[in-house]
């Protein structure tokens, strides 16, 4: 008797719809360095062995086998020497996602839909690409001035775990400071791929993404922006406030579109050339583009880029 699909598997494909899910399969997860564990996957690890793709000849060494030996070689130079390959293995992604209040903001252009809706898609969209590839995946979420850690597992059962901990975020609070952070570098170790998902307006993200770099983790980072920020369609007086500090302010939309959209413009250029400084491969998702736009502009090659 078939196995009923579990309630998780459902809540899956909730998160991802079906054109979407069918646009994954031209993607492929790519980090500039892997872990180096045991385990096929699909990145080119930088241990060395024996392997699928030849990388280079070294000298024999007491303890190698036998089979690795290129003989033909000996044939020819009377010297006994090995046959290297990369190693495919599997790395370890870790999901940063910001929980923090101001992830709760949406806008009219794709009502009930907002930053943290985005960023527990993506999530899911990620998890998938990890899961067909056999790379390992975990969460991490930071607001309200913790962290929840959903610890690094493989698997169709284990993305299970991860998809239900997503629909449990909620958005509230602030960042937390440095302290509470402490316990992220006991789980998130070197060379893995981290990748950040957050509307980065906190200094506090981006400086994590830029100690994460520095420690030898590859970042990714996703700012995730709603279309009213980056279009400020507003006409006649608004209270605009922050979710998070409840600072408010008045203004006429229309009086103050232009000096926003110019600093808003210039303030997104910076952390764009800050984040590269640090080697962080950044793009942006706008609510009201196709899920799957932002890792196009990470992981696609090709035609298909966007």
């Amino acid at each position: 008797m078939a196995r009923p699909p579990s309630p998780a598997a459902g809540i899956a494909a909730d998160l991802i719809p079906p054109e979407v899910r069918a646009r994954l399969r031209s993607l492929q997860l790519t980090a500039r360095q892997a872990a180096g564990v045991q385990g096929f996957g699909l990145h080119a690890s930088q241990s060395r062995g024996a392997g699928l793709e030849f990388s280079q000849y070294r000298a024999y060494e007491p303890g190698d086998e036998p089979r690795q030996v290129d003989w033909k070689l000996y044939a020819r130079s009377d010297r006994f020497f090995v046959r290297e390959a990369e190693r495919d293995s599997p790395i370890d992604v870790w999901l940063l996602i910001d929980t923090s209040a101001s992830m709760s903001q949406g806008d009219a252009v794709r009502p009930g839909w907002s930053r943290l809706d985005a960023a527990r898609a993506l999530a899911a969209c990620i998890i998938e690409l990890a899961l067909r590839q056999g790379d390992r995946f975990g969460l991490v979420a930071i607001g309200d001035g913790t962290l929840q850690l959903t610890p690094i597992g493989a698997g169709p059962r284990h993305r299970d775990r991860c998809v239900l901990a997503l629909r449990g975020l909620g958005a509230s609070g602030r960042w937390p400071d440095k302290a509470r952070l402490r316990p992220l570098w006991e789980y998130v170790g070197a060379r893995t791929l981290v990748v950040s998902l957050s509307d980065a307006f906190d200094p506090a993200v981006v400086q994590l993404a830029e100690r994460l770099a520095a420690a030898r983790r590859e970042v990714l980072s996703v700012q995730i922006l709603t279309a009213e920020e980056r279009d400020f369609p507003f006409q006649g007086g608004h209270r605009f406030y922050d979710p998070e500090t409840g600072a408010e302010m008045l203004g006429d939309g229309a009086s103050v579109r232009d000096g926003f959209i110019t600093r808003f413009a210039a303030a997104r250029a910076a952390l764009a050339s800050r984040l590269a400084a640090s080697g962080i491969r950044h793009v942006e998702y706008v609510l009201d583009e196709a899920l799957d736009a932002p890792l196009r502009r990470l992981f696609a090659t090709g035609p298909g880029r966007a």
